[in-house]
């Protein structure tokens, strides 16, 4: 949801305008930050101060690093070494395919093809050899 900008910066309470931000609103909710992340008595951290004055000035919600990666593409926010190039790997060879790079698939259908070729020599050669017996 975007603020308003004619508001941005400004503090209500109920509805009613307390005014612009001020450095002690600022520590104050850092202070409140430190204590939500289990460091109620200690001083806030520069990260906490920081967040505090995103979030009452309605800046953005993630800092300037953050904002950085997220304006990369996509398909450059993994890259450990920005302009590293790489290279593919060869693929493995699966565990459903055979030594000549059959998939499982294949190697069914090629099975389906070699048993119906036995079949029609199997037919074929009885029905050679009952022509034989009948011309005997």
């Amino acid at each position: 949801m975007k603020n308003n900008p004619i508001n941005k910066g400004v503090i209500s309470e109920d509805f009613k305008g307390t005014g612009p931000i001020s450095e002690r609103d600022i520590h104050h909710r850092a202070a409140e930050l430190s204590e939500i992340d289990g460091r109620a008595h200690l001083p806030p951290t520069d990260a906490e101060v920081e967040q505090a004055q995103r979030e009452l000035t309605g800046g953005e919600d993630i800092d300037a690093r953050e904002a950085a990666i997220d304006a990369l593409p996509e398909s450059e926010r993994w890259d450990p070494v920005p302009g590293s190039k790489g290279f593919e790997t060869p693929g493995g060879i699966s565990e459903d395919m055979d030594d000549e790079g059959r998939s499982m698939s294949e190697q069914m259908v090629e099975q389906g093809v070699e048993e119906a070729e036995h079949d029609q020599m199997l037919q074929a050669a009885k029905a050679a050899e009952k022509t034989d017996r009948e011309d005997a």
